[in-house]
């Protein structure tokens, strides 16, 4: 591929494998990958995969437009947590995410995410879908790792229909439930802790449960799981967890499964039906 014919992409990299495994894929398309990557969260190991890597602090979206400017690129994908808790310590906004912020009628992380989508638009740069290029890593339907468990439906389906609900409020994307009962809702702290929490509350049996929002915007905050999911269910006594198919992302699908297989996790994929 020559110089002339070169596309370039914009990363905004977060925490997490999902943008070293999404960097791997822009690679294999052919795209030189360009990185603005978070020093509170992104590894560092997102260096060696990549064109270039510009590293900010959270907040600091200004320095992240003249960083994707400087790169050349004008479409960009988010990959990777950057935790909410970042707003209420070390936050660090520049006079561009000051802008920003005036903006905003609540600190919701879809009134963040939009206005972020909203400032990059300003300046000619385009967010484009997280799953454009990460079709291949969205769950199906069914049984997807680790033993069958009929028995526990009813717990995926009531699960699945609170967790929506949680969902639409802007809440969060996970809850834990056993016996059809809810146990945890994941809030601010973010999934982990909220698995820790429902897993210390159930009795060996504990599902959880993550969907994506209703009216899902895919170009931020698309649900994903991974081995640390099943790390801290199996840390924390919870043996069945379920996804919502097809819009819910699994990062390092290989390790996955076996993870839930060693684990004896069962792992669903569900549309609600």
């Amino acid at each position: 591929m020559t110089a002339g014919t070169t596309r370039r992409i914009g990363l905004i990299a977060g925490y997490g494998h999902f943008p070293l495994e999404l960097a791997q894929t822009l690679n294999a398309a052919g795209f030189e990958v360009h990185v603005v990557a978070a020093r509170e969260e992104t590894s560092k190991e997102i260096e060696t995969l990549v064109a270039s890597t510009c590293w900010l602090h959270v907040g600091q979206i200004g320095g992240m437009i003249k960083a994707f400017k400087k790169a050349g690129v004008d479409q960009i994908i988010m990959a990777g947590k950057v935790r909410k808790l970042h707003l209420f310590r070390n936050f660090r906004p520049d006079l561009t995410a000051m802008k920003g912020l005036l903006r905003l009628k609540d600190r919701r992380d879809d009134s963040i995410l939009n206005t972020i989508a909203e400032l990059l638009a300003e300046a000619g740069l385009t967010l484009i879908d997280q799953t454009r290029y990460a079709g291949d890593m969205l769950a199906g339907d069914g049984l997807l790792a680790g033993p069958k468990s009929a028995k526990r439906l009813p717990d995926i389906a009531f699960g699945f229909m609170h967790a929506k609900a949680i969902a639409g409020l802007d809440i969060g994307q996970t809850i834990v439930v056993q016996d059809q009962a809810v146990l945890a809702v994941e809030a601010i702290e973010g999934t982990d802790e909220a698995i820790a929490r429902g897993g210390s509350l159930g009795s060996g049996k504990a599902a959880v449960i993550k969907v994506a929002k209703p009216a899902q915007d895919l170009r931020f905050d698309v649900p994903a799981v991974g081995p640390d999911t099943l790390e801290t269910m199996h840390a924390n006594g919870c043996t069945l967890l379920a996804v919502e198919a097809g819009k819910t992302l699994i990062i390092e699908r290989q390790r996955f499964r076996d993870m839930a297989d060693n684990y004896g996790i069962s792992v669903y994929g569900y549309s609600g039906s």
